[in-house]
C-alpha cells in the first residue's frame, strides 16, 4: 500500500516518467538481459527489435498508473498481460528481477531527478502492480490445473501428425506424451510453446486452430522466412518429435448472446476465428465469415470451411477475398464497401484478426459504419498496441 506522500510523488512525477517511458523501456531490456540472461528466452527477439515489446510494457505501466484507483477496471485492462504471462509460465520470483531493472533504467534515464523518495515511491507502485499480476495469474493457473486434463507449468506433447493447409501454413496435431486427457480451452485462445533450438530455449504463442476434443490440440503455423521458430516447425520438426506446452490463454473468446457474428481474418489470422465460427454455429448463431488471402494457393482450411457450409447451410456464409486470381467470391481486399454489404446489422459482434494494417482498416471501417466500439473485438499476434499506432 502506497503512503499518502508516495501517492503525491507518483502523481507529480508520472508526466515526466510518461514523457521518457520509451527511453526507459528501451534501456530496461538490455539492462535486464545483461544482469539476468536466464530470462531472455521469455522475450521474442523480433518483438524486441521492432519496439513492440517495449511499447507494450510502457502502455501497461501507464495504464496502471491511470487506473490503479479503479481496481475492477485495472484488472480488466491487465487481462491481456495476464494471458501472455500465463502462456509463458511467468512465476512470482521473476517479478523482483523486472522491478530491479525497471527502477535502474528509470534512474539511468532521469538521472538526478530521481531522488531516493521518488525511487521508493515508484518501487512501491511497481510492487503493488506485481502483487496484483501475481494474484491474477495464480487464479488462472489454479483454475486450469483443476480442469480434467489440466496441468500447471509445462507438459510434454508429441507431434502426432501434420497437415499442409496452404502454401505457407501447416497444422500440427499435438498429443500429450503421457497419453492422458487434455483440458478444454475456449475457442479463440492461444497456447504457449517451449522448445529448444540449437541449444537455446525459445517460447512462442500459437492460436489453437480447432475446437476442444479432450485428446489433442492443433496449432497452425505460417512459415515466416525470417522466423526462427516457424522455420524450425516447418523444416525440422516431424511426427514423433516432442515439445512442451503451457496452459492455454487469451481473451479473444466468444461473448455469450444470440447476436449474429461477423468474423473477418487476413492470412494466418484465420486460426483463432475458425474454431470460434464452429463453436458459434454449434450454438445456433448466424456467422458471416470473411477471409482474405493472397490467392487460392495461400487460402488455408478450404476443406474445413466447405464442410462447415454443408453442415450449416442456413447459418454460415463464408466468403473468400483474394488479391489476385479468379477463384474467390471477391478479388481485392476487405474494405468498407464489402463490410457494409455483408455486415448483418449494427448489433452484430465483429471479430477480426490479421496484420496490423488489416485490423486498423477493418476497425476504422466498422466504426464508420456505426458498429459500437464494444462490439468490435480483435487480437494482436505479438505485443498489443493501439490499432492506430504507426
Amino acid at each position: 500500500m502506497l503512503t499518502h506522500e508516495q501517492e503525491k510523488l507518483i502523481n507529480a512525477t508520472a508526466p515526466v516518467v510518461a514523457e521518457h517511458l520509451n527511453a526507459i523501456t528501451q534501456r530496461f531490456y538490455p539492462l535486464m538481459f545483461t544482469r539476468y540472461p536466464e530470462v531472455k528466452p521469455l522475450f521474442n527477439e523480433v518483438h524486441q527489435q521492432s519496439g513492440g515489446q517495449p511499447r507494450a510494457l510502457a502502455n501497461a505501466v501507464l495504464a496502471y498508473v491511470q487506473l490503479r484507483n479503479n481496481p475492477a477496471q485495472a484488472r480488466a485492462t491487465l487481462d491481456v498481460v495476464v494471458s501472455k504471462h500465463v502462456s509463458l509460465g511467468i512465476l512470482p520470483e521473476q517479478y523482483p528481477i523486472v522491478g530491479e531493472c525497471l527502477l535502474a533504467a528509470i534512474g539511468e534515464v532521469l538521472g538526478d531527478a530521481v531522488t531516493p523518495e521518488i525511487a521508493d515511491a515508484w518501487g512501491a507502485l511497481y510492487n503493488e502492480l506485481a502483487a496484483l499480476l501475481i494474484d491474477l495469474e495464480d487464479q488462472r493457473y489454479r483454475e486450469f490445473e483443476q480442469r480434467p486434463g489440466g496441468w500447471r507449468g509445462t507438459r510434454r506433447f508429441k507431434i502426432a501428425s501434420t497437415q499442409q493447409e496452404s502454401a505457407l501454413i501447416r497444422s500440427f496435431i499435438l498429443e500429450p506424451e503421457d497419453g492422458g486427457r487434455v483440458a478444454d480451452h475456449e475457442p479463440g485462445q492461444y497456447i504457449g510453446v517451449r522448445l529448444t533450438i540449437n541449444g537455446e530455449l525459445v517460447y512462442r504463442h500459437y492460436s489453437l486452430s480447432d475446437t476442444p476434443n479432450g485428446q489433442s490440440y492443433r496449432i497452425s503455423i505460417k512459415r515466416e522466412e525470417q522466423g526462427q521458430v516457424s522455420r524450425h516447425f516447418h523444416d525440422v520438426l516431424k511426427p514423433g518429435d516432442t515439445l512442451e506446452l503451457l496452459p492455454p490463454a487469451g481473451d479473444l473468446t466468444l461473448i455469450e448472446g444470440d447476436e449474429p457474428l461477423l468474423l473477418a481474418s487476413g492470412g494466418v489470422g484465420q486460426t483463432p476465428l475458425l474454431p470460434m465460427a464452429r463453436h458459434a454455429l454449434s450454438l445456433g448463431r448466424q456467422v458471416i465469415y470473411l477471409h482474405a488471402a493472397l490467392d487460392a494457393e495461400h487460402q488455408a482450411f478450404k476443406g474445413e470451411l466447405e464442410a462447415l457450409k454443408s453442415e450449416y447451410p442456413q447459418r454460415l456464409k463464408a466468403i473468400r477475398i483474394h488479391e489476385r486470381g479468379n477463384e474467390a467470391e471477391h478479388i481485392g481486399r476487405i474494405d468498407r464497401g464489402l463490410l457494409a454489404h455483408y455486415l448483418p446489422g449494427l448489433k452484430s459482434r465483429c471479430y477480426f484478426v490479421g496484420p496490423q494494417g488489416f485490423m486498423t482498416a477493418i476497425n476504422s471501417a466498422l466504426s464508420e459504419l456505426g458498429v459500437d466500439e464494444d462490439r468490435r473485438h480483435f487480437e494482436h499476434f505479438g505485443p498489443s498496441r493501439p490499432l492506430d499506432a504507426a
